[in-house]
């Protein structure tokens, strides 16, 4: 790439870079011994994934009468998921933990989550929360949420005084 356009890209993603820069770094490996290392990954692994709480992947869609909501959540328990319903929205909050642990330096590639998650969605109608239903079979969660149906006219009789 020719050093103009690598200035154009630089300016783009607004990385400010030198070439005399470039040129007058060295990296030296630090040495660092395997029980310093793994206490490192160790704490930073558990700092990391303490704190945090994957957004769960969920569909959702509508039938005449009720909303459905999916989402695949292998790994999870069912005593591990809570459901929380209101008349116009829906919290889906659990964990799933895997049964062995894996070091993060054995790990080739990772996309699989695992700890807590949670989702919240705002549905577009009422719904009943007294009738709803969940299920969980071969690591999908489905929840039937059946509508409120409210007539929007309704009549009243003139009383006579």
């Amino acid at each position: 790439m020719d050093k103009d356009t690598k200035k154009f890209f630089e300016k783009l993603a607004g990385v400010n870079s030198s070439d005399e820069l470039d040129e007058e770094i060295e990296l030296e490996p630090k040495l660092v011994s395997k029980q310093e290392k793994s206490l490192a990954e160790e704490s930073l692994t558990d700092e990391v994934f303490e704190d945090t709480e994957g957004e769960l992947a969920v569909d959702v869609y509508q039938m005449p009468t009720a909303f459905v909501i999916e989402s695949t959540i292998a790994g999870a328990n069912p005593e591990d998921i809570d459901i929380s319903l209101s008349p116009d929205s829906i919290t889906i909050k659990g964990k799933r933990e895997k049964e062995e642990k894996i070091k993060a330096e054995n790990y080739i590639h990772q996309e699989c989550y695992w700890g807590r998650f949670s989702r919240t969605i705002i549905l577009p109608q009422e719904i009943d929360p007294d009738k709803a239903q969940a299920t969980l079979k071969n690591g999908v969660l489905k929840v039937i949420l059946p509508k409120i149906t409210k007539t929007k006219v309704k009549k009243i009789k003139v009383k006579f005084e």
